[in-house]
């Protein structure tokens, strides 16, 4: 990276992102599909094609959704809110449904990172 190029702010790319809307502008689709990363901004025209999100976003949705529906059963058990064979469909089903809605969210923010901080091409050099 060199030092002639301006900060990009990360946490704002970040933000957008995670609302499925392109880092560097804000306006046009981060997403062509439900998980499909459009080729380029249809806004400002920015290449989003060579992003590498790869397994990240399923790392960091199995390590969130783990802990949140982890500290929700064993608060169950402990205070036995439900019989066994209950809780393990009610966790199973918060599990599923939870990452599901995270998923697109929790991409969205990897791509808007790698933008920001000008990873895997967004730098204008390839790797």
């Amino acid at each position: 990276m060199t030092t002639d190029m301006e900060k990009r702010p990360q946490i704002a790319a970040m933000i957008k992102g995670a609302r499925g809307v392109c880092p560097s502008c804000g306006e046009g689709q981060l997403f062509s599909k439900l998980l499909t990363t459009s080729e380029q901004c249809s806004a400002c025209g920015e290449d989003l094609s060579h992003h590498r999100a790869d397994d990240f976003p399923a790392y960091l949705n199995i390590f969130i959704v783990g802990h949140v529906v982890l500290g929700i059963m064993m608060i169950a058990m402990t205070w036995q809110l439900l019989p066994m064979w209950g809780l393990t469909f009610v966790t199973a089903g918060l599990a599923l449904a939870c990452s599901v809605l995270l998923m697109r969210p929790i991409k969205g923010m990897v791509i808007g990172a790698q933008w920001a901080l000008r990873m895997h091409g967004f730098g204008g050099d390839h790797d």
